[in-house]
């Protein structure tokens, strides 16, 4: 039985002396673990520094975006608030041209009204220097009532004004008595067959004809003499046998010169 228990004894001790402890094996389980662990921390920091970098620059990418649009919009707002001005500029500029132009047509056509007005202002000046001279005539007349002195006063006075009306405003008197009749210039009041003339003539004035510069200005009222109409048609019956007579030529000269052929 004794030897039987040392053998136990024995194996026991093989085996104790064998099997690791149980500190031991905690103990080396631990530093496993944590050696693992170091392992896994060395790989993530390893693959860490990639993904940090990539990200930074997406971040930078974006602010330098977000920067860009801040930029534009800054721009666009200051050029948004010149246009405002500068529109603003052009409206008070188009208001004040605008009163301008109305304030104008108003002055030219408040000047258009008075020219209207007074646009005989020195024509009438120069006929009112006439009127004195009739006033002094009339006067002189009623004193010494000389019918001779008035009347060559009258004259005069006519004469005066005529030229002064020729002169400063262009407004000529023409004769008509003598001349060929012109509807442009003449109207005839009568008219008598003479059988003198061979065109219309104007034998008598009855009223004064006006040239405004190169315009008539009123027709002479004349008496007309009209050619005969016999005269008219022995004429162009003469005209006619002449004619006759010269055909009848041209064709014998025809008929000789056939025959000599």
């Amino acid at each position: 039985m004794s030897k039987q228990t040392d053998k136990r004894t024995e194996t026991n001790a093989e085996v104790s002396s064998t099997a690791p402890k149980t500190g031991d094996t905690g103990q080396e389980i631990e530093s496993q673990e944590s050696s693992a662990g170091g392992d896994a921390d060395a790989g993530s920091e390893q693959g860490q520094p990639v993904t940090s970098d990539s990200a930074q620059d997406d971040r930078s990418e974006e602010r330098q975006r977000i920067a860009e649009l801040e930029s534009t919009l800054a721009e666009l707002e200051r050029r948004l608030g010149e246009l405002e001005q500068e529109n603003a500029a052009l409206k008070e500029r188009y208001l004040r041209k605008q009163a301008d132009f109305e304030n104008f047509r108003k002055r030219m056509q408040r000047e258009k009204q008075e020219f209207g007005a007074y646009a005989n202002k020195q024509l009438l000046l120069d006929l009112v220097t006439v009127i004195d001279d009739f006033e002094r005539a009339i006067e002189s007349a009623e004193e010494s009532r000389d019918f001779d002195s008035f009347y060559d006063g009258i004259v005069l006075i006519e004469r005066q004004m005529t030229s002064m009306l020729e002169r400063k405003w262009g407004l000529q008197r023409f004769d008509s008595e003598g001349a060929e009749f012109d509807p442009q210039r003449h109207e005839a009041v009568t008219a008598e067959h003479t059988g003198e003339e061979n065109q219309p003539v104007v034998i008598e004035d009855y009223q004064k004809g006006y040239m405004l510069h190169d315009r008539v200005l009123r027709s002479a009222k004349v008496k007309v003499a009209m050619p005969s109409p016999n005269a008219g048609s022995g004429d162009q019956n003469g005209k006619g046998t002449e004619q006759q007579e010269s055909a009848g030529d041209t064709e014998g000269r025809h008929s000789s010169d056939s025959h000599n052929h």
